[in-house]
């Protein structure tokens, strides 16, 4: 028992330590209107009280309004919502932990109009880059230094759906590389699919289509973001239309539809404006934000033998138009961008129950739009 007991101590006194010695760093995207203004926000992360301290703002860049990180934490990529025909981008940053400044190293063409989503394969040696309004997407090499080479492949697509207002073209909304790096997928919310390719670094187009090339999802649902368990051989969407969270057993680039549930309130209405959705580190919980139609974060437990979901908890975000959120890397926190309301507001998560509290912290901001966490060494 003693022997135990010592055990613990010297995990919990070297865990307490290993947390001490990092930093960490919320870095939050927004919309500037106007490159000359700030565009990227960088603040210190208090990992036991959730605190924000802000240290650093860069310029640079319009619209950053989507950011993802490299895979080491050096590089920021983000892609140029401009809003503003021919002239999307995707943009790369340097990150100085020592210095606390993030600097633009370059920019490339993102091969559309109003890119809204980039991601990098595990490797950090690929960006891929989802133009909304361009019904495209993009795949770029990435060299070690954090630049950007020009798009290697652009592909377009021509299909459209049942919603009219929302669906007479194709609009991908997300880019997201499966955990082991060998497929992309890219919802496409004017078509209700999510197309996928696999990955094939040295060949010249190295988006392949997979087998099969598309899921299809429920006609105008909307499919807009997908997130993959850490774990579980399952995958989850979010569909901004329907306000829906579809679950899909996942294998070798097969995504297989077994679940689906509503991600709204109980008035009905055309378009809820369903936005984001992660799961918490420890794979128990998964969060999906919905805008306008209730500005709320969904809670859902997820059943740790067949993935299945079970919604237990709604949480207001204390704002409008939350288009953003992320757990910080201990899964005590998470916070949300509510983009209209200017604000990011802090929650504690309970981690037993997966339910979200109040913290009280909260940091404004001009439309804030993506937020990044992580650690890094002091």
């Amino acid at each position: 028992m003693l022997r135990k007991l010592f055990f613990a101590f010297v995990i919990t006194f070297f865990s307490g330590f290993i947390a001490h010695a990092q930093q960490y760093y919320l870095f939050a995207g927004s919309y500037n209107r106007d490159k000359e203004k700030d565009g990227v926000y960088l603040y210190r992360f208090d990992y036991q009280t959730g605190a924000l301290q802000q240290v650093a703002a860069t310029k640079g860049i319009l619209n950053p309004s989507f950011l993802t990180l490299s895979p080491n934490g050096k590089y920021i990529y983000a892609c140029s919502e401009a809003q503003t025909p021919n002239v999307g981008g995707v943009s790369s940053f340097v990150f100085d932990s020592i210095k606390e400044t993030v600097t633009l190293l370059d920019r490339q063409d993102s091969g559309g109009d109003n890119p809204a989503y980039v991601g990098v394969d595990p490797t950090g040696k690929w960006l891929v880059c989802a133009n909304y309004s361009g019904g495209s997407l993009s795949v770029f090499p990435l060299s070690g230094n954090g630049h950007i080479a020009p798009a290697k492949q652009t592909i377009i697509f021509k299909d459209s759906s049942v919603m009219r207002s929302r669906q007479l073209s194709s609009h991908i909304h997300a880019s997201v590389f499966s955990p082991d790096g060998q497929y992309a997928f890219f919802p496409d919310l004017g078509a209700d699919k999510i197309h996928t390719y696999r990955l094939v670094p040295g060949a010249a187009k190295p988006l392949q289509p997979a087998t099969p090339p598309f899921t299809r999802t429920t006609p105008g649902s909307g499919p807009r973001h997908i997130t993959f368990h850490p774990r579980l051989p399952m995958a989850y969407c979010i569909e901004e239309i329907s306000g829906t969270v579809t679950a899909y057993k996942y294998h070798n680039g097969k995504l297989d539809s077994v679940q689906r549930l509503d991600a709204h309130l109980a008035k009905h209405q055309d378009d809820y404006g369903a936005a984001d959705i992660h799961i918490s580190p420890d794979g128990r919980f998964l969060y999906a934000s919905t805008r306008e139609s209730s500005n709320s974060i969904f809670i859902y437990a997820i059943n740790q033998q067949n993935g299945q979901l079970k919604q237990i908890g709604v949480e207001s975000t204390q704002g409008v138009h939350p288009r953003n959120f992320v757990i910080d890397p201990t899964g005590k926190f998470l916070l949300v961008a509510n983009q209209k309301t200017g604000n990011i507001v802090v929650f504690k998560r309970e981690q037993q129950s997966g339910l979200l509290k109040q913290t009280g912290v909260q940091v404004t901001l001009p439309n804030p739009s993506s937020l990044q966490i992580r650690a890094y060494a002091r």
